[in-house]
């Protein structure tokens, strides 16, 4: 595999691509990081300082390079300037500095991060309009949605990549994305700790709504299949109407003659009190598709269990909302949250099979993953290893930095492998997923 390339990398934050493009050959030549705090990593972690603001640097500061890296901020592109050229298009955008340093720079590999829904974003305007600026620069362009769990690391984080390459050193002819390895045994236990000392507890708070809904699983009779759909429990005994248009348009006395959140009369002198009776979610707006199919299915489940469901439920209303609902994707395992990995969300208790963890966003701690037979939430050291970046010396000194360094970072397992997808070409060869895997198990080997 072609060796000594020289990388860039840009909004760099904890250096994922960095440790990516070093492992595969590269040297590092710039980086650029707004956070003071990171910058000051950055120099502890890779031996190089990173300056500030890309915006403040001169292009003719740059080094000469190899491959642009940039797990780059995603905003709003101009639906209008999209008309007049993709210059216009991305102007007034961080990715404007970056086809900035590539009319001068032309380096012959550029790849790109960001989150999954980028296709998606501004009605795809933001994904044509990047394209075509690359395009237009003379660089022909893939992009795919790879998540690590695919290539061996246990966390569910599906993000797009986006690579390109100097259609005058040959394009993308050739080009074979990292190939999914095959085979079973993906457990999260491979990057935890044994009770480490520096784990935060389930606070008693957390730690009574997580056992109220382990209290549900045993209630539900065994033969009775567990919903695959969100379990909203302030719809038991709720008739409030869905297809009748926001509840905020309804007369006062027309509302009063349903039942809202957990039965509960619809009460009240004035609209805006009688409101404060039905779930938050229903207050206004209209109700889309999805969300009465999820509202009447719930309605259903607790009527047929209505029975064993009763004192339970006096339990959970009590509860803030966010914890009056969960989500169980374990269909088929054994119904025992202590035995899965858990995350605490707005959207509600969420509990997955202990496979894999559930993709690090940058989050607040609360929304750290739950190690659950151990009554803790994972360590930022061992999220660090979700992402891949076990080699990283040193993280961001409070749990808060450090949990949203690692939600907005790169995984460098993924980025590694798509660089060295990109490095085959080189030698006018494929290099697929699995071979790339034998390769670094040897290198770890050997070395």
């Amino acid at each position: 595999m072609t060796k000594n390339f020289k990388f860039i990398d840009l909004f760099a934050g904890l250096g994922g691509f960095h440790l990516a493009a070093e492992q595969a050959g590269g040297h590092c030549v710039f980086a650029s990081e707004i956070q003071s705090d990171l910058r000051e990593l950055y120099t502890l972690n890779h031996g190089m300082v990173a300056v500030g603001d890309i915006n403040d640097v001169a292009i003719s500061d740059i080094p000469p390079h190899d491959f642009l890296c940039a797990g780059f901020p995603c905003q709003p592109f101009s639906k209008a300037g999209s008309q007049e050229g993709w210059r216009d298009a991305v102007r007034g955008t961080l990715f404007f500095r970056i086809v900035q340093i590539l009319e001068v720079r032309r380096p012959e590999f550029i790849v790109l991060e960001n989150v999954a829904n980028f296709f998606k974003h501004d009605d795809g305007n933001t994904f044509q309009a990047v394209k075509a600026a690359l395009e237009g620069l003379g660089y022909e362009c893939l992009a795919e949605k790879l998540s690590p769990h695919k290539f061996g690391v246990p966390q569910i984080r599906e993000r797009m990549y986006l690579v390109a390459r100097r259609r005058s050193d040959g394009g993308l002819s050739g080009f074979k994305w990292p190939s999914i390895v095959e085979g079973g045994g993906l457990t999260i236990n491979s990057v935890l700790d044994v009770y480490p000392p520096d784990a935060r507890s389930i606070s008693p708070k957390h730690g009574a709504a997580i056992a109220a809904w382990q209290n549900f699983l045993d209630l539900i009779p065994d033969e009775a299949k567990l919903p695959h759909f969100p379990i909203w429990s302030c719809e038991a005994g709720a008739t409030y109407p869905v297809d009748k248009g926001p509840l905020l348009d309804m007369r006062l006395k027309d509302l009063k003659q349903y039942k809202g959140a957990f039965g509960r009369d619809i009460e009240g002198s004035r609209k805006q009190v009688a409101l404060g009776n039905v779930p938050v979610y229903a207050r206004s707006g209209d109700f889309p598709k999805w969300k009465q199919d999820f509202i009447l299915q719930n309605r259903e489940f607790f009527k047929q269990h209505k029975r064993v469901l009763r004192s339970w439920l006096k339990v959970v209303e009590g509860f803030d909302h966010s914890f009056q609902k969960f989500e169980w994707n374990c269909q088929g395992e054994v119904r025992d949250v202590y035995s899965h990995i858990l995350q605490l969300r707005a959207s509600g208790i969420r509990v997955k099979r202990a496979t894999a963890a559930p993709a690090l966003v940058a989050m607040t701690t609360s929304q750290v993953p739950i190690v659950t037979w151990e009554r803790r939430y994972m360590t930022a050291r061992e999220c660090a290893r979700l992402q891949s970046m076990e080699s990283l010396k040193l993280l961001p000194s409070t749990s808060n930095s450090a949990f949203k360094a690692l939600g907005n970072a790169v995984n460098v397992k993924v980025a590694n492998l798509v660089i060295q997808s990109l490095l085959a070409l080189r030698e006018g060869g494929e290099v697929d997923g699995a071979e790339l895997m034998e390769r670094e198990c040897f290198a770890e080997v050997v070395g």
